[in-house]
């Protein structure tokens, strides 16, 4: 049985993060929601999602294939109701497609196989807008954390750490350096990837992730539930917030309540607001409405897709919407929606030229001993293309 995972609506309303990916390829806990269904299912999967990411996360079809929703988190009760599917048999929750078992090799019409599905009320995690993303990073990160750890021992840690907590909800991979560091898992786990670092002086409030190869640098300050992706460094105070991977904010400032892509990097002592200073709900602009809409949250912060980055000092407004690809810098507040491929700032934005931002960007591949595909290449020239008015 071949496993796709699909996107649906969700991906326009978690835009402009997905313009570079499928759904399930954002990191919420430790792992992406792809690599959820690869470990709970023991598989590769496929991807059903827009033609112009295909080529990079292809779909393979056969006679006997299992679509799950991408944007769904597994567990094990729904794990169970989708091995027990029949060939074109499906679950949904409302509106919701979950999962259909197709005896065709056709693409998944998500709006036939709802009406032939069965409705189902089994708890789960959904991620339908980008501030989902930090706001159930927590569950995540301990749904995340039994998943890996369970039946194995942790690496040991140095006695120059101080824990406050259970020492068994600290769990370190091999080759992780962690000294001098005071970790406080009363509030969830503390997870340290596989050659990451946290140095000295630093202070983490579970739960945490560090993704591998990836560091904190001195005296870092960390709030729960906090993410940071595998190849990232990160300085300062972070307060709730996904880092998905390959990005820095390697100095003093603050990031809270924020979700950062992949390639981007946060200049020295750079701010965000999250917190409104008439303490009411925040607004986030929406690539699926074109216009802003009210999230229902008091703490917001900071959206930014893949390949951003800013200049130091940046100073974000609460709710800041980031596009694919923009380059921000000067005194003053930027406005709260950037569009992609943006120069400049608070006193005026223009096209980023597109083959300067590449420049930029092989650069930071090579830095990284990596070299850009040419199906990321056609990817990125697709969103300057569509994106350009």
């Amino acid at each position: 049985m071949n496993i796709v995972l699909f996107d649906d609506y969700a991906w326009q309303h978690l835009l402009p993060l997905t313009f570079t990916k499928p759904v399930s390829e954002i990191r919420v806990g430790i792992l992406t929601i792809t690599q959820k269904w690869e470990k709970y299912l023991n598989t590769k999967v496929s991807f059903q999602t827009k033609d112009y990411l295909s080529k990079k996360y292809p779909l393979v079809l056969s006679e006997d294939v299992l679509f799950i929703n991408g944007k769904i988190i597994p567990n094990k009760e729904l794990l169970n109701k989708i091995h027990s599917l029949q060939i074109n048999s499906g679950i949904k929750h409302k509106d919701t497609l979950l999962a259909y078992r197709s005896g065709s090799s056709s693409c998944l019409n998500i709006n036939e196989c709802i009406q032939k599905s069965e409705e189902v009320s089994i708890p789960f995690i959904s991620i339908n807008h980008v501030w989902d993303i930090f706001s159930k990073n927590g569950d995540a990160i301990k749904q995340d954390f039994q998943l890996l750890t369970i039946g194995r021992k942790s690496s040991p840690l140095s006695k120059s750490n101080t824990i406050i907590g259970d020492e068994k909800d600290v769990f370190i991979e091999e080759g992780a350096i962690v000294e001098a560091v005071i970790l406080n898992t009363k509030s969830g786990p503390i997870y340290i990837g596989k050659d990451a670092e946290i140095m000295e002086g630093s202070v983490v409030r579970g739960p945490f992730a560090l993704g591998e190869h990836s560091s904190l640098k001195l005296s870092t300050k960390v709030y729960g539930p906090t993410t940071i992706g595998p190849h990232s460094k990160v300085g300062g105070e972070i307060n709730n917030s996904v880092i998905f991977g390959y990005s820095n904010k390697a100095h003093d400032g603050f990031l809270g309540n924020s979700v950062i892509g992949e390639w981007c990097n946060l200049g020295a002592d750079t701010n965000n607001s999250n917190l409104k200073n008439n303490y009411g709900t925040v607004k986030l602009y929406s690539y699926a409405d074109g216009k802003m809409n009210d999230t229902g949250l008091q703490f917001c912060g900071l959206i930014m897709a893949d390949h951003s980055k800013c200049g130091i000092n940046t100073m974000f407004n609460t709710g800041t919407v980031v596009g694919v690809g923009a380059n921000i810098f000067g005194g003053g507040f930027p406005p709260t929606h950037i569009p992609s491929y943006s120069w400049g700032g608070s006193e005026g934005i223009e096209v980023y030229r597109f083959d300067k931002m590449m420049e930029t960007a092989n650069r930071v591949y090579a830095r990284r001993e990596l070299k850009m595909t040419e199906e990321e290449k056609q990817i990125l020239k697709k969103i300057f293309d569509d994106t350009r008015n």
